[in-house]
């Protein structure tokens, strides 16, 4: 659905992304991530077409991007932006919502718009900028979803959300994956990464270093090491465990084992 041939993008002389090329296919759910300054934002902008390349070519369903305007590209791919109030505009919540639908050219706006507003559990007459930072990204990705985009990119979705504002979001983007929406999703929280991205993308300094199932990835420590990329908790906790526990077929032999690791010092 998104590829990307031999992509690169220079700044002022200076490469943000060199010769990536890999694809993304339709109903997938991917993880971007790197350490600070590794392309993620500037590969998720190239997606939608807020970036152009300078060399290669990003192609949606086949069509390169630099041929196609970025309000057409709208439609299809709908971007979450790390902080909401770049792309919140309207006076109340539910000309928030509509003023997208409007956009795409939507005959039946108004009735969209409030089957979202109650499927969110929002206000429509709510200034948006009086509600709190988990609120406002709320409405955001509530705006997007009104125009049933077929790519939801979203760019740290959960900063400055607090737990439950987090897993309320992850939860409303993982029922939008399962019902087919293409997802991908820069993230420094590799929990967050584990527990909902199936392909991870590492990149460092805008090249690609890695990409492939999520698991896999996080066991490979060698190439999270030079992305400065630290594994979750219980990545971490399993490769430990795996250094110095013999295969074990059974539970009892599993227990065994355990018993023996925690001789050797070996715990969580």
């Amino acid at each position: 659905m998104i590829q990307f041939e031999n992509v690169s993008l220079s700044y002022g002389g200076a490469a943000a992304v060199r010769d990536l090329s890999f694809t993304v296919g339709r109903g997938e759910f991917v993880a971007l991530v790197g350490a600070n300054g590794a392309g993620k934002t500037t590969v998720s902008k190239l997606m939608n077409g807020l970036l152009k390349p300078t060399a290669g070519r990003v192609l949606v369903d086949g069509v390169p991007t630099t041929s196609l305007r970025t309000s057409a590209l709208a439609k299809k791919i709908g971007f979450l932006f790390q902080n909401p109030d770049r792309q919140l505009c309207k006076p109340n919540i539910r000309e928030e919502i509509r003023f997208g639908l409007a956009l795409t050219g939507a005959e039946d706006a108004a009735q969209r718009t409030e089957a979202v507003l109650e499927a969110f559990g929002l206000d429509g007459d709510r200034d948006p900028f009086s509600a709190s930072r988990g609120e406002r990204q709320r409405v955001a990705l509530a705006s997007l979803i009104a125009v049933e985009p077929e790519v939801l990119i979203l760019d740290e979705p959960t900063t400055g959300l607090d737990y439950r504002e987090c897993m309320a979001m992850m939860a409303r983007v993982q029922a939008l994956n399962a019902a087919g929406t293409t997802v991908v999703m820069v993230c420094h929280d590799m929990e967050l990464v584990l527990d909902f991205a199936h392909r991870v993308l590492v990149l460092r300094d805008g090249a690609l270093l890695l990409d492939g199932e999520t698991r896999a990835v996080f066991r490979n420590e060698a190439v999270l090491r030079q992305a400065s990329v630290l594994p979750p908790q219980i990545t971490q906790l399993s490769l430990r465990l795996a250094d110095c526990l013999p295969p074990a077929d059974t539970v009892e032999e599993m227990e065994a084992a355990v018993r023996a690791a925690r001789k050797k010092g070996v715990s969580a």
